[in-house]
């Protein structure tokens, strides 16, 4: 299996080379929202799930299609790769791509990953929650993943860390969509101090039915009590339509027009990355060429009527 995909559009990151570390669903959070559904290894173990040497040579493989940015993402929490430093250190040294690390900073209170991270030119932790109630509601975390740790390595990381800190808070309605909440989220953020503060809300499919979404203005009016006033960069409208991404999103989309599928089906049926089909079939759905369904334990997605018009 490749751990190296795209690249992929991105709404924050153009054209992402993705980067998968851990095996799919191993994470220390069992977020609400999560678009690849519940975790099914909650861990804080960090190993070297995939030899460091076969993801150099899939990258380097894949350095040819010009991505604007490396991303260390995936199917899991990046951090529990135990050789990030010594990736980070092995693609900045055949490229100057930027490499990006999307993290839910469940482990930045250990100083080996925070020491890690050092030598990426952006990362972007998460912020889900600024209480320990509804961090435990929402993020469901790993039980040494304490709201405090997670907060105390925030502030430790911006202290330590030269490169871009881009906060990431997704706001769940019902959970943290709510003025108090976000009060408590804008406490944290003064102490953190990132570079940028960035909301988001649930637009995918997420792990549990009731994990829902905020509306486009809701969320800006949530995002304007922050200090300094957040961006939103949740892709209501989708993602890059560029004649590369439309051309591959077509594809999905005549899987789609023959039988229901879900994004595992589409994933082997393509042969392409599980998170590359999502980032397609989120693209078709936000224009309104594909819909979700529910049945039994699965989401499948299927073409609207008048998709292909």
């Amino acid at each position: 299996m490749s751990h190296v995909f795209g690249p992929v559009p991105s709404r924050r990151l153009g054209r992402s080379l993705g980067v998968d570390l851990v095996p799919f669903k191993t994470c220390s959070f069992d977020c609400i929202y999560c678009q690849l559904g519940r975790t099914t290894n909650k861990t804080i173990e960090r190993r070297e799930w995939v030899p460091l040497d076969v993801v150099l040579a899939e990258v380097k493989e894949k350095l040819a299609a010009k991505p604007d940015y490396i991303t260390l993402s995936g199917s899991g929490e990046p951090t529990l790769y135990a050789r990030l430093g010594a990736l980070i250190d092995g693609i900045r040294a055949m490229t100057d791509t930027p490499i990006a690390v999307l993290t839910n900073a469940s482990l930045l209170w250990q100083e080996e990953v925070r020491r890690e991270l050092r030598d990426a030119h952006l990362v972007a932790p998460s912020l889900d929650a600024g209480s320990a109630g509804m961090y435990e509601a929402v993020n469901r975390p790993h039980a040494e993943a304490t709201f405090d740790r997670l907060v105390s390595g925030l502030v430790d990381f911006r202290r330590e860390y030269a490169g871009q800190m881009w906060l990431e808070v997704l706001l769940v309605g019902g959970y943290t969509a709510d003025v108090a909440e976000v009060e408590r989220i804008r406490q944290c953020v003064n102490a953190i101090r990132p570079d940028r503060v960035q909301v988001n809300t649930v637009v995918r499919p997420p792990a549990e039915s009731y994990a829902a979404g905020v509306t486009p203005e809701r969320l800006q009016a949530l995002a304007e009590l922050l200090d300094p006033k957040a961006e939103v960069v949740c892709d209501f409208q989708g993602v890059h339509r560029r004649a590369e991404f439309a051309a591959t999103a077509q594809t999905v989309l005549q899987m789609l027009e023959r039988r229901p599928c879900t994004v595992n089906d589409v994933a082997e049926g393509l042969g392409i990355h599980r998170n590359e089909a999502i980032k397609y079939i989120e693209d078709l759905a936000s224009a309104g060429r594909a819909e979700a369904v529910q049945s039994a334990s699965c989401i499948y997605y299927r073409a609207s009527a008048g998709a292909s018009g």
